[in-house]
């Protein structure tokens, strides 16, 4: 293995160098003409007329803002699984699935090679940011651990693929990087999450890893199992990975797991670097501290939109991109891809700390709202609410959900009915008293609707908090065959059907 060398420092310094010198709106519009340019001949770019489309204006103009479902419906459904020439140039090779997290639908998000090597681009940025940040790195003189999906793919047509797209990017990683990535492509097969896991970790510990990146969720579990193999030493990952430089998570809100990780990471070398990957196109890298915001990838084959996220229903919502957006707006994520996403609906909702470079935080999901009776909880605002209770109690939750609780007859009320899962533990009825009581207190005071919907239990009853036993969560992901990789706990279930399906699992159903 090799230690970083100067020409990769040297590109780097250039890399971010040219994105210091980026003017964000200039360079979005850019990327915005050449997309139309290269899909013009496509069905999608027929029907919009983008041969004549010569700025942002005109192609607000002629594309209407559109869900998943509707691009689905309207061009991917007829032609899948060949879609050639459909919103994008050529045959598209992979789509990634990815569940609706709070209906569980399955998606087939299409997934080009311009958007592969757009990831690929991405991920090049992340260790240059590391590199930048410590100049006598040798990250490269080890090994990176990607906790990733299988890339046991499914062959949906002949050449095309469907799967996880972690693990459709692990099976493209190029032959001359392989040496420098763990799993091995024999092991990156497994679809069994627990033998997978077992497995891993297992042989992890014989490598020198220098870099590791997964989902919180999923790297705890992991970090869990190299505990047990290794019960002499302290379970720091410093006692397992000594040569560790940078630990790598997304995907999920960190503040529930900020306290865990401080813990693993004592006395460790290593970095925290936030990403935000999305099935559909690798949107923000943190190139500052946890906490700081993540810098927006603005010349990477994606134009952003941004949208009001009061206004997302509306029949014609104000379209804002980088050429008139504003700080401390919450907006929800519209982007046009590399793969023919055209004005679509990501699903999240961010919110600008600059925009000079452009830098986000994630703070929810457009779907990923509590409003069942007018309260409008944010994704963002339960995440905090929770990390503050579990902090009273003193306890570390792993993972969680919350649904709505309709008053089913005369006499009840409306309330919050909320599974909790601890690390290690199952927590004690006081405990659970308690931990309710101080996620109770933080939601009022971060959201107004909620606090008149609670004021006298009148709109709203105060929170049930139950707890599961430690792993039950991934059990019942796994038991939905949605264990590992991309699949993500849905935080917020509106879907009766899919939390009942949970609380009966977890032996919770009266």
């Amino acid at each position: 293995m090799l230690a970083a060398t100067p020409l990769v420092l040297l590109y780097s310094q250039w890399r971010m160098w040219q994105l210091n010198m980026q003017r964000p709106a200039e360079t979005q519009e850019r990327e915005l003409l050449w997309l139309v340019r290269e899909a013009a001949s496509t069905r999608f770019g027929r029907d919009h007329h983008f041969a004549s489309i010569r700025s942002v204006q005109d192609f607000q103009n002629r594309v209407p803002i559109r869900s998943y479902e509707a691009l689905w419906n309207g061009y991917w459904k007829a032609e899948f699984p060949e879609l050639k020439d459909c919103t994008w140039p050529g045959t598209i090779p992979y789509f990634a699935l990815t569940a609706g997290t709070t209906t569980g639908v399955t998606k087939y998000i299409p997934c080009s090679r311009e958007m592969l090597d757009a990831n690929f681009r991405a991920a090049g940025d992340l260790l240059f940011h590391h590199l930048l940040n410590r100049p006598m790195s040798r990250i490269l003189g080890g090994k990176a651990f990607i906790l990733g999906g299988s890339t046991d793919l499914r062959e949906v047509s002949p050449g095309i693929y469907s799967g996880d797209l972690s693990g459709i990017e692990v099976n493209e990683i190029p032959w001359w990087l392989r040496p420098y990535t763990f799993p091995p492509r024999g092991l990156a097969f497994l679809t069994d999450w627990k033998e997978k896991v077992d497995t891993l970790a297992r042989l992890s510990l014989e490598e020198d890893i220098r870099a590791i990146s997964g989902t919180p969720n999923w790297l705890l579990i992991l970090f869990d199992r190299l505990a047990e193999l290794r019960p002499d030493r302290e379970p720091q990952l410093r006692n397992y990975y000594p040569g560790l430089e940078m630990l790598v998570y997304g995907g999920v809100d960190f503040k529930p797991y900020a306290k865990r990780f401080t813990e693993l990471l004592e006395g460790s070398r290593a970095e925290l670097r936030e990403v935000y990957p999305a099935s559909e196109a690798f949107i923000a890298i943190a190139d500052r501290g946890p906490g700081e915001g993540l810098r927006l990838i603005v010349d990477n084959g994606v134009f952003f939109e941004f949208v009001p996220a009061k206004e997302l229903s509306a029949p014609n919502p104000s379209r804002h991109w980088l050429g008139n957006a504003e700080p401390g707006i919450e907006y929800a994520v519209v982007v046009s891809t590399c793969a023919g996403a055209w004005a679509y609906i990501l699903g999240d909702t961010v919110r600008f700390l600059e925009l000079d470079p452009p830098r986000i935080l994630v703070t929810g999901r457009t779907s990923y709202v509590l409003s069942a009776f007018g309260e409008h909880l944010i994704g963002s605002q339960i995440e905090e609410a929770i990390a503050f209770a579990a902090g009273a109690i003193n306890a570390h939750v792993v993972d969680y959900c919350v649904a709505p609780s309709f008053p089913e007859s005369a006499g009840r009320k409306a309330a919050h009915y909320y599974v909790v899962e601890c690390a290690g533990y199952l927590p004690q009825a006081s405990q659970l008293v308690a931990f309710a009581s101080a996620l109770d207190a933080r939601l009022c005071a971060l959201n107004a609707d909620y606090q008149q919907y609670r004021a006298g239990d009148y709109g709203l009853q105060g929170p049930t908090v139950e707890a599961v036993a430690p792993g039950s969560f991934a059990a019942w992901m796994k038991s939905r065959g949605k264990l590992g990789g991309q699949h993500k706990v849905p935080r917020i279930i509106n879907n009766a059907e899919l939390f009942a399906s949970l609380r009966e699992f977890a032996g919770l159903a009266s």
